[in-house]
């Protein structure tokens, strides 16, 4: 989820950004009620174009009474796209946004100069057992709109381009591919689309894109003879014809990529910026905690209670 704090001594920051690597295994994070994957950032690869934050949420099972509570916490530098495939959450934040986070719908939220938010499962919601899982991102954006105005833009199912025949379908979630275009703007030239394949089904990658890669979420796939299985992250050289062919079982991948940004980024806690001195300014500013006049600002209807700045 994206109140998790990337503090891992591991994530490459800054200039720490080395070589490309062809195949990412996420590394599993243990959040108490459920556990995430993390393709990105890795310890050789920051970002796959402009994404810098690649975690696969559950599949979790919750019983009757518990359930997703995070609370209102920061971001800059950055915006969230949440894309689920069952369940739902509540998105609350510091633009007064009250929105239910649903299956195949898009959520992505610009944070800017700042903004805060919080993802909780309430009301009706707790009275039954329910199942979670999907996929949450974070975009790195270009430096020109790093101090931009926050943002939430919310788009259905029913608007994304849906491409079927030849045992695919592909849902474009944001940006441009294969002919199509998602309805929400982007703060960079993106693709990101939600792919299912019968077995033996090809699919290209796109080729009008300067970088690229895949995350098989089930069965597996294979590339130029290779055989690549759930919970594995590909990222391919700029330029190269790529096809997929599905498994024997078909295959659910997510397709990434695009233009690559002027420069790696420094990544601490929830914060995104192209320096230091911008996080130290946005760490400075959640510990004052000037809601009123500050540059951060609590959800209006969720502000009973914050997660503090880490101390590290």
């Amino acid at each position: 989820m994206s109140w998790n704090p990337a503090l891992d001594p591991h994530c490459p920051t800054g200039g720490d950004v080395d070589a490309i690597e062809t195949v990412i295994v996420p590394r599993a994070r243990d959040l108490g009620d459920f556990e995430v994957r993390r393709a990105l950032p890795a310890p050789k690869r920051q970002m796959v174009g402009p994404f810098i934050f690649f975690d696969q949420m559950g599949p979790a099972e919750f019983i009757t009474g518990q359930g997703v509570d995070i609370r209102p916490h920061p971001h800059i530098g950055l915006a969230t796209v949440t894309y689920l495939f069952e369940g739902k959450f509540h998105h609350r934040d510091s633009l007064g946004t009250d929105q239910w986070i649903e299956p195949g719908a898009v959520n992505l939220m610009t944070a800017g100069h700042g903004i805060t938010h919080s993802e909780r499962i309430d009301g009706e919601m707790l009275r039954a057992p329910y199942k979670l899982s999907g996929i949450q991102t974070w975009i790195a954006l270009p430096k020109g709109a790093e101090d931009g105005a926050p943002d939430f833009v919310h788009a259905a199912k029913g608007e994304l381009p849906l491409l079927e025949g030849e045992g695919k379908r592909v849902r474009l979630i944001l940006g441009t591919a294969f002919g199509s275009k998602a309805p929400v703007s982007t703060p960079s030239e993106m693709f990101y689309a939600d792919a299912s394949l019968e077995a033996g089904a090809k699919l290209p990658m796109p080729d009008d894109h300067e970088d690229r890669g895949v995350y098989v979420m089930d069965g597996s796939v294979e590339i130029a003879g290779e055989r690549f299985d759930k919970g594995q992250m590909m990222v391919f050289r700029p330029g190269d014809r790529v096809s997929l062919t599905a498994g024997e079982a078909g295959a659910r991948v997510m397709l990434l990529g695009g233009e690559t940004l002027e420069g790696p980024r420094h990544i601490w806690w929830n914060f995104v910026a192209s320096s230091k001195e911008r996080i130290d300014e946005a760490k400075e500013a959640w510990r004052r905690g000037d809601w009123e006049h500050g540059r951060f600002q609590l959800p209006p209807t969720d502000q009973e209670e914050f997660i503090p700045l880490p101390e590290r």
